[in-house]
């Protein structure tokens, strides 16, 4: 959402469509001029949708609910801007009804016995270990081909990207109806995100920058929520961020797990079917351990108040169903690195422009060098130990 529109130049559209990148990259591999085509397609409809905020304030039209959250929306783009030092640019400045569920649908995809993610390179942002569409059949028809090739994969809707900045001379990045009718907390954090991704972006790195933007997003809900929000937002954040701290406790001992098993694959002892049985016998027991997990949110011991409604779960029951290597990878890199990310910002004073430039050293780094200087922060760095993939 931003200022007035400037329709974008095709040539210059054209590179900020190869540069898509953050949650939900849209790029090709070098040639493909069919998907670059599509990028630059979906990316450009999304722009000619958006208009400003005030625009859509002082309309006649919109539920007051809209409205409600589009006043919200300035006002925590504005909290961004002076709290927590994000970019004061043209970017959440408009708002763009998409009228679909995602603005993009990404695929990822993964080894058998691996939790190391296939990538596609482009030119600006690297390699990245997913690849979006503006249409979910798109993104289904490149899953098939990957399945064929014998890889696990999954498809799952964005609810919205970042252009790392590229796009602010056309608009920029637009508040979209994918995500506006989220819950205060959680509409507030992905704002936080996608905006940190254009702080800070290292090349070839999908686990640094998604933990970065991560650990921005929670440090900076926790500053909104408590000087900026109701007891009632307040407490319903809290719900919903215990029920997403205890599935990333359950994926997180799941993806360990997993990487022990692959780890054996490398001995050549080892019978194929024998890994098999380990893996499934894994994920069976992931499947069970969420079951109890869902049972305790929605029927507390003793007989609370439910935690949580089918509705509210719903999104986690897709997850587990269709879990594979795929997904745990994918979700790797928005929490592999985030407490490494907390504390160095407590190291920095929990000063936001200290942060930002210490992180942006460590982008000067070899990545490994960099994954390892965040880890050093950690009183046991074992605790974050890379798993395959990361």
């Amino acid at each position: 959402m931003q200022p007035l529109f400037r329709r974008p130049q095709r040539w210059p559209a054209l590179l900020f469509s190869l540069a898509l990148a953050g949650c939900a990259s849209t790029m090709g591999p070098t040639g493909a001029l069919g998907y670059y085509w599509q990028s630059l397609r979906g990316h450009m409809q999304i722009m000619h949708a958006a208009e400003p905020i005030d625009d859509w304030v002082a309309r006649t039209d919109i539920s007051p609910a809209l409205r409600e959250r589009l006043q919200l929306a300035q006002r925590a783009r504005a909290f961004a801007v002076t709290e927590l030092g994000l970019p004061d640019n043209a970017s959440y400045r408009r708002y763009a009804d998409l009228k679909r569920s995602a603005a993009v649908w990404n695929v990822v995809a993964a080894p058998p016995y691996s939790l190391t993610l296939h990538t596609w390179c482009f030119p600006v942002t690297g390699c990245i270990g997913y690849r979006g569409y503006f249409t979910e059949a798109a993104a289904q028809a490149e899953a098939a081909e990957l399945a064929a090739q014998g890889l696990e994969v999954e498809v799952y809707g964005v609810p919205a990207y970042s252009t790392l900045g590229y796009t602010n001379w056309a608009g920029g990045d637009p508040l979209l109806s994918t995500f506006i009718a989220w819950p205060e907390g959680d509409f507030v954090r992905l704002l936080f995100h996608e905006l940190a991704h254009q702080v800070v972006y290292a090349k070839n790195d999908t686990l640094f920058n998604e933990s970065f933007a991560t650990a921005v997003e929670r440090i900076g809900i926790a500053q909104w929520l408590a000087t900026q929000s109701t007891p009632a937002a307040r407490a319903a954040y809290a719900t919903s961020e215990a029920r997403r701290s205890a599935f990333r406790t359950l994926t997180r001992a799941t993806r360990a797990r997993l990487a022990a098993i692959y780890e054996q694959n490398k001995a050549p002892a080892l019978d194929g079917q024998a890994l098999a049985a380990m893996k499934n016998e894994a994920m069976q027991r992931f499947r069970a351990d969420y079951a109890a997990l869902r049972e305790r949110w929605l029927n507390p011991p003793g007989g609370g108040a439910p935690q949580a409604s089918t509705a509210q779960v719903a999104g986690y029951d897709r997850w587990v169903a269709q879990a594979n290597n795929a997904s745990f990878a994918a979700q790797a890199a928005y929490d592999e690195l985030v407490p490494a990310f907390e504390a160095l910002f407590e190291r920095e004073g929990r000063n936001w422009p200290r942060f930002y430039d210490a992180v942006r050293q460590l982008t000067q780094q070899p990545q490994p060098e960099r994954h390892e200087a965040l880890r050093a922060l950690l009183p046991d760095p074992q605790h974050l130990k890379e798993t395959a993939g990361a």
